[in-house]
């Protein structure tokens, strides 16, 4: 096979079409529902329940649609503009009407589908390129290649739910003007992203491959598996080997997990319905399923965690996880499914979107359980990993701690950031992208300049930089070469705790941080606890920003605010969109070891205060400064939201940030009352004594907790014995961390 890679394409296609190929299917449809599915559901549609309920809404949508003149234009807008719209409108109108027809058998439905695919097949073989065409993925119909392969995910399968109701002179039309062109171009002619194992290439070989088995093309089934030259260089299952770590977490994080999602589930759908030897849905022990499940996991209050390049208003009802949680539930049957697809409140009209509403309609549901997990990053476990920690009755709390690796083009430059959620809310947050998706007057739809010059940047995430610069001086290629080091996960029913590093952001500093989220019941109260080891080989500006969602209440501290005249922070790097707005000197308000405390207001009516130590190097020359800072310089079109962030700058060789974030209090406006709007942390005391720490807690009730942890890069099991000495008196503890009384 290796030789056959070196020949020209012409040549392999006349061998591999002289050898035996999987058979592929003859009777329609045959992709996402058979004809058993179609009997099923032509039964439920007879019956009350949530099937038919789905089914009489979408058929009066699809009826109002026939209504409107079929229209084809021809391409002219990016992202957002009225062409690229409407032949989006167009692919899903198809569908729709195509799965209609299956149920009713009403031939005007198949024949709306097909005169708009007789409409496409004679526009396609007409079109040059995009005019406004993304110069690495270009399209035809759309701007780039990527909305070209999701139209042919969608409308091959309209055209297989009306294969049977088409003459063969119609379906050679069709075919030969409109599916076979389009899918050429995303194959042969579109080598550089059909071969590529990232999203884009998955939607590629969906597309391709899905349009195999309905034209009876085997060779572009197994081109759509293996790669164009069959060496198995690229494909879907090179994609399926790679993008995914073995706890089922994609590699460009959650919001595009969510979106390559509807292609990898639904072409092997496809290919389980075709071939079910091939046992897809096993491979690699089963790492679509594990792909559904961990989408869903990476999520809070039904929104998706936005990481990289993300949309923040993405969650769990977007169409893709309808169609995991639905194929995954047909496939499995697991009632903790069902409890996300009835917050989802979609039901497809497919056989597993049958058995979905056949399970919500005799209450089989069960709480799907969001606990505190480990995914782990890359292909093989071992890039890193993204850890959620979450605590509280409801899991209201949540610590999400991200040590993975870049992800590619959609990463961020946010080596070991975190985020905090708390009562419904994000608390402590990351930007996500600078983007209006689909709003062509925000640059047509597409990323905004500022994702890369702000939201790609070190300072827009809650971590550290070096004086001024991004983690990998912004090198993408770079930054895919390296990953942080985890050291330890840790999952207790109160505690849950993560330490990771990584010496390779910058080129002479390395830096630890350890994460940990603590319900202490006694109180009832959930805090994190936050602990920063940078180490260097010269002094350094340090800058650790907290973006924070509310307002601003209160600090311990003055600050000289800026009143007639706003400077930036900085001219490069982000900080030329930070306006400066205050800055404190704690070196002179603070003595070593006392807390610098910020509060604010959430709009979920809680209070929240960062309480971190100052001067923790236990003697005067470290330099120390909270800057406040608020978003919108150098952005002249007004693209970046109005957030805000307070930054604990110091200038040393070697430091240790300590921070306690405590949710507390509650601010009603509407019964006006304000409860406990001053936090309870008193102090923190932070102890070191070889490869053990621990952070010292002291509440001005008078309680005092100590959360002892071992660093020790040994295995640590919970029989594990250690002992850490606080003012002379010995703390025993088991395990990697515990959290103790000490008062």
């Amino acid at each position: 096979m290796t030789r056959l890679a070196l020949k020209p394409l012409t040549f392999i296609a006349f061998i591999v079409c002289s050898i035996a190929l999987p058979a592929v299917a003859a009777s329609h449809p045959n992709l996402v529902i058979n004809q058993q599915d179609v009997k099923a559901m032509k039964l439920a549609i007879t019956q009350q329940g949530a099937f038919k309920d789905a089914f009489d809404a979408k058929l009066s949508a699809v009826d109002l649609g026939l209504t409107q003149p079929i229209e084809v234009p021809t391409p002219k807008d990016a992202g957002g503009g009225y062409t690229h719209e409407k032949h989006k409108s167009n692919y899903q109108q198809m569908y729709d009407t195509g799965i209609i027809y299956q149920l009713t058998g009403d031939k005007k439905y198949a024949k709306y589908v097909k005169n708009m695919l007789l409409q496409y097949a004679q526009l396609y073989p007409t079109l040059p390129l995009h005019p406004k065409r993304k110069s690495n993925n270009e399209g035809k119909l759309f701007w780039q290649g990527l909305n070209e392969a999701v139209w042919l995910v969608h409308t091959i399968q309209a055209y297989d739910f009306i294969y049977d109701a088409l003459t063969p002179a119609e379906r050679n039309s069709i075919e030969k003007g409109a599916i076979t062109p389009v899918a050429l171009f995303l194959s042969e002619q579109s080598p550089h992203t059909f071969n590529k194992v990232h999203n884009h290439g998955t939607w590629a070989t969906a597309a391709v491959g899905m349009s195999g088995y309905v034209l009876d093309k085997p060779l572009w089934v197994e081109r759509a598996l293996y790669d164009l030259n069959l060496a198995k260089k690229g494909g879907f299952m090179r994609q399926l080997s790679e993008l995914f770590s073995p706890d089922g977490y994609y590699n460009e994080g959650p919001y595009y997990q969510r979106y390559a999602l509807m292609p990898f589930v639904t072409f092997a759908k496809a290919i389980e319905q075709n071939e079910p030897q091939r046992k897809i849905f096993q491979y690699r022990d089963g790492i679509l399923l594990k792909a559904i499940t961990s989408t869903v996991e990476l999520s809070y209050n039904k929104l998706f965690f936005p990481l990289n390049d993300a949309i923040k208003s993405k969650g769990i009802d977007t169409i893709e996880l309808v169609n995991g949680v639905a194929i995954a539930y047909g496939l499995n049957g697991d009632p903790r499914l069902l409890d996300i697809a009835q917050q989802q409140n979609n039901i497809l009209l497919t056989g597993d979107g049958l058995k979905v509403a056949q399970g919500l309609d005799n209450h089989l549901q069960q709480p799907f359980p969001f606990t505190s997990a480990l995914f782990r990053d890359g292909q093989h476990g071992d890039d890193g990993a993204l850890v959620v920690m979450r605590q509280g009755e409801a899991n209201d709390q949540a610590i999400v701690f991200k040590a993975t690796a870049q992800g590619l083009g959609h990463g961020h430059f946010d080596k070991l950031t975190w985020q905090f959620y708390d009562a419904g809310n994000e608390i402590v947050s990351d930007y996500g992208a600078a983007r209006f998706l689909n709003v062509e007057a925000k640059f047509g739809g597409r990323y905004l300049p500022e994702n890369k010059s702000w939201a790609k940047q070190t300072i827009a995430h809650n971590t550290l930089v070096v004086d001024e610069k991004s983690h990998f001086n912004g090198d993408v290629k770079l930054a895919n070469k390296h990953h942080p080091k985890l050291a330890f996960y840790d999952a207790k029913q109160d505690l849950t705790i993560s330490s990771a590093s990584i010496d390779t952001a910058y080129d002479d500093v390395a830096f630890k941080r350890t994460l940990a989220l603590v319900n202490i019941k006694q109180r009832d109260a959930v805090i994190g606890i936050d602990i920063m080891r940078v180490t260097a080989d010269k002094p350094h500006q340090y800058d650790l920003p907290i973006h924070y969602q509310g307002q601003l209440i209160d600090t311990n501290f003055d600050r000289q605010a800026s009143l007639a005249q706003l400077s930036t922070l900085g001219n490069k790097n982000g900080y030329q969109h930070l306006w400066s707005l205050a800055t404190a000197n704690l070196t002179k308000e603070k003595a070593a070891n006392e807390l610098a405390k910020v509060t604010w207001l959430n709009d979920n009516g809680h209070f929240y205060t960062l309480s971190t130590l100052v001067n923790t190097n236990f003697n005067h020359t470290t330099d120390e400064q909270m800057l406040f800072t608020q978003l919108g310089a150098n952005d002249p079109n007004m693209n970046l939201r109005q957030q805000q962030s307070f930054i604990h700058r110091v200038n040393a060789t070697n430091h240790t940030y300590v921070s306690v974030i405590e949710p507390h209090g509650e601010y009603n406006p509407s019964k006006e009352y304000t409860l406990a709007a001053t936090s309870s942390v008193a102090g923190l005391i932070y102890h070191q004594q070889d490869e053990l720490e621990a952070v010292q807690i002291n509440f001005t009730d008078g309680q005092q907790y100590l959360l002892a942890i071992n660093q020790t890069d040994k295995a640590v099991t919970q029989d594990t014995q250690s002992i850490i000495s606080v003012n002379g008196v010995q703390y025993p503890f088991s395990g990697r961390a515990q959290l103790l009384s000490i008062k």
